[in-house]
């Protein structure tokens, strides 16, 4: 899957004149947190909920109104971040999220020939990703079989569920708590698993049910 195929199209953005005080009215009206700031159709730069903050007035002396006065004046230009993080819409999703991990961000701003094209949040990466990876909200029941990652075992356990005419809806594996092994995680299309774990004990396997 890539970049493009998950990311959000027709991005708001501000240009850098924009007051801190407008900028905040767009964001909370449109529910989000960063706002790309855009001057004559390039990216200049990125602001943050947390860095209008730092210029947002927190008290209510009688300097307050003098503060707002300063806020209605302050622009992006004088707040952003210039240096953004971005990505190319051909990008893999694993290109996507190593990236926004490895600059600590939460959104990467999708770029094709120096426009934006669309935004991508470490949300849209869980919910098309790594939700129907983990089969988050599929039915089913979940098992897992200690020891059973290596390829030899899983067609062994694959075969076990398939003599039974279980479905299986996902599998994966994850690091054992047995030294150089894997368990196998089986998302099966049943609501009782019994008959497959005792199955899958004539096999010599160790399976129980994971919560989900």
């Amino acid at each position: 899957m890539l970049v493009r195929d998950i990311m959000t199209k027709n991005v708001i953005t501000a240009p850098s004149n924009t007051s801190v005080t407008d900028a905040w009215k767009i964001m909370r009206e449109h529910n989000f947190r960063r706002l790309p700031v855009v001057d004559d159709g390039e990216l200049a730069g990125i602001v943050t909920e947390a860095r209008l903050e730092r210029v947002s007035p927190r008290t209510t002396t009688p300097l307050l109104w003098q503060i707002k006065y300063l806020i209605s004046h302050t622009t992006l230009r004088d707040v952003m971040r210039k240096k953004v993080v971005t990505v190319k819409p051909e990008a893999t999703v694993e290109q996507g999220v190593a990236l926004a991990q490895q600059h600590r961000v939460g959104l990467l701003v999708v770029v094709e020939e120096s426009k934006i094209v669309g935004v991508v949040t470490t949300n849209d990466f869980f919910y098309n990703i790594v939700n129907p990876t983990l089969g988050l909200g599929e039915s089913g029941i979940r098992l897992i079989v200690s020891g059973g990652g290596d390829g030899k075992s899983a067609e062994a356990i694959i075969a076990c569920i398939n003599k039974l005419g279980v479905g299986v809806k996902l599998i994966w594996t994850l690091p054992s708590s047995v030294a150089d092994r894997k368990d196998i995680i089986v998302q099966l299309d049943t609501e009782d698993a019994t008959k497959v774990k005792e199955e899958l004990g004539k096999a010599g396997y160790s399976a129980s049910v994971r919560a989900r």
